[in-house]
């Protein structure tokens, strides 16, 4: 139903119904463009300021998002074709614009609520579906945020959800609005169709190498090798500074005396647990006599534990499941009192606590010290490295002077080959092969590439091997199977055009169908959704629908044939609404009062722009 009703929000229909709920307000321009509101500032509305960080950080999401697209990072000038930083900005001003009203109004977030929400945020659960502060700061670390920035974006939030929700929680929807989208997706049809394909064809000649030559002419743009270019890279980032540290046997030592009192790792445990139903209470208990296993009782009763995993006693939020896992032996189990009824415990195996050796923890203090090592050194190594590449050194002495690894990499412009570059995330791959595609051969010094604050790129571009032309040899049969296809599309598009004037005419669909050896297939009745198989589609059905009683057309199933169709029954849906429908109906004319609220209060207000901060974070925000 939810699909239904989001599908039907897309329509002219809906738009007509929620336009005439609407309020008309003036429409909001970015065009108030100044440049005297300070370094720092992107944008003001009224009198609450858009951070240049506030910015970089949306728009920088929406990139990755369009990235995670596309395969490759948009440029600047492709994210301003596709409308990325004018809706980012819309975005952030719409936000700036009621969390100004809102503080005007003086409403306020309890600490209790800011907590609930923090607790019920599904990004910061950690194995056991609660609260996990370790992933909470993780989290925080990769969106840049501080926990004061996290805790005041949460409490805007929360004031533009009480103020939308006094505003336009009792914005009524009218009836017949509502019957009308209540027809719209129960009303149902039946059709009879058939499958045109090529097999309704007889076989089409083999062509010819002028067919082909032809053919490649004409669509020489979709036939063009991939441009490789092929450069050493090297990542500067505390890891890879790390790494080049040396951590002596007495460093380590000392440092293990010093920390030596938080070396101690906790007890943790592999448990699983099972429900017991009745009858299979008393098979686990005569067993637990007997001394028989837990794994030999499951078998005999059929049953299937649940492996809570590998846990410390402070993990397990159940207080009488942790008193009885801790008090068992590895292989053992015991019964307990469950929610509703009794269940079987079992510890699988047990890792022991205690004082970590010297030896046990000599690793991870070489790497702390390493990274201590490398946080202090890492802005005079960035120094260092910057003034050797505007002396033009080339990388190779400067990976060797620093010790860093110089990669050399052949990569297409999507960056996939950048994944085993030491240093390298795979989220940085796009900026960095859209760096090395934004470099001209000619240059003697290609740019940095700064990712983020610990971690910047240097590369020097070797060769460039560019995208040219395929010639026939080398993709003959693709351009065979292409002009086939071709082939048989127009032979299709003009049989649907004869089908389609023999059915005006009033010839059966069902002859039609035995003269292009195809059976008819007569349906169910089927909403706007088709009827769930690959034939009717909810494409096929949209073109069904966009008739009346004695409608015929085609439409491409979902098996990317042709599905000629004649409609043999019309049946109107039920007209009073359910209640499902009518909350979706409400919310959604809501959200859009909502919205056409917010524009009006930015309009009010009134946006000014830095455009040269703005510019600079464009250029910065794709790597250029």
């Amino acid at each position: 139903m939810l699909h239904s009703l989001r599908a039907f929000a897309k329509t002219w229909v809906a738009k007509i119904i929620l336009g005439l709920l609407l309020v008309s307000m003036a429409a909001f321009g970015i065009n108030n463009v100044i440049t005297n509101l300070g370094g720092t500032t992107v944008a003001r509305v009224g009198d609450e300021e858009i951070s240049s960080i506030d910015f970089q950080r949306e728009y920088n999401a929406e990139l990755n998002a369009a990235a995670q697209q596309t395969g490759s990072l948009p440029t600047a000038e492709q994210a301003m074709q596709a409308g990325i930083p004018s809706n980012v900005l819309n975005t952030l001003a719409s936000q700036a614009a009621i969390n100004q009203l809102s503080r005007s109004l003086s409403l306020g977030v309890s600490e209790d609520r800011l907590s609930q929400m923090l607790r019920d945020d599904p990004n910061f659960k950690g194995m056991l579906g609660n609260f996990d502060a370790s992933t909470f700061n993780e989290r925080l670390r990769q969106l840049g945020l501080t926990e004061a920035e996290y805790f005041d974006e949460r409490t805007d939030f929360a004031r533009r959800v009480q103020l939308g929700t006094a505003l336009f929680t009792d914005a009524a929807v009218p009836a017949a609005a509502k019957t009308l989208i209540q027809r719209y997706l129960t009303d149902k049809r039946s059709i009879e169709y058939f499958i045109l394909d090529e097999s309704s064809f007889p076989m089409l000649p083999a062509p010819t190498d002028d067919d082909l030559a032809a053919y490649l002419a004409a669509h020489q743009d979709e036939f063009q090798t991939t441009e490789l270019r092929s450069a050493d890279v090297l990542v500067l980032t505390l890891e890879t500074l790390a790494a080049t540290k040396v951590i002596s046997p007495e460093q380590i030592a000392a440092e293990y005396e010093l920390t030596k009192a938080s070396l101690v790792t906790t007890e943790r445990r592999l448990i699983r647990q099972v429900a017991l139903p009745e009858a299979s209470l008393s098979l686990f208990e005569a067993g637990k006599a007997e001394g028989k296993t837990f794994d030999q009782l499951l078998t005999e009763a059929g049953l299937t534990p649940t492996t809570l995993g590998t846990l410390a006693r402070t993990e397990v939020v159940d207080a009488a499941l942790a008193e009885a896992a801790f008090g068992l032996t590895a292989g053992d189990f015991v019964i307990i009192d469950g929610v509703s009824g009794r269940r079987a415990v079992n510890v699988v195996t047990i890792e022991p606590g205690g004082q970590v050796s010297l030896e046990e923890a000599s690793p991870a203090i070489s790497n702390r010290l390493a990274l201590a090592a490398a946080r202090t050194e890492y802005l005079d190594v960035l120094d260092q490295i910057e003034e050797l590449r505007a002396s033009f050194q080339p990388l190779p002495d400067i990976a060797q002077r620093f010790g860093l690894p110089l990669t050399p990499v052949t990569v297409s412009a999507s960056g996939t080959e950048l994944s085993g570059v030491p240093g390298l995330a795979p989220g940085d791959a796009p900026r960095v092969a859209q760096g090395i595609f934004a470099a001209d051969p000619s240059d003697d010094l290609t740019p940095t590439i700064q990712l983020n604050a610990n971690k910047n790129v240097w590369f020097d571009l070797k060769t460039v091997d560019a995208a040219r032309p395929q010639t026939l040899d080398e993709v003959r049969d693709a351009v065979a199977a292409a002009w086939t296809t071709e082939q048989v599309d127009v032979a299709i598009a003009t049989e649907l055009e004869l089908i389609k004037a023999d059915l005006a005419a009033g010839t059966p669909l069902a002859d039609i169908a035995v003269s292009h050896l195809q059976s008819p297939v007569t349906t169910a009745p089927f909403t706007r959704d088709g009827d769930g198989s690959p034939f009717v589609t909810a494409t096929v059905a949209s073109a069904v629908f966009a008739g009346g009683p004695n409608h015929f057309g085609s439409a491409i199933d979902g098996n990317g044939d042709h599905l000629v169709f004649k409609v043999t029954e019309a049946i109107d849906g039920k007209a009073e609404i359910d209640p499902a429908t009518a909350g979706f109906v409400e919310n959604s004319a809501r959200e859009s009062l909502f919205g056409e609220f917010v524009n009006g209060i930015k309009n009010e207000a009134g946006l000014r722009i830095n455009q040269q901060v703005l510019n600079q974070l464009l250029a910065l925000g794709t790597g250029q």
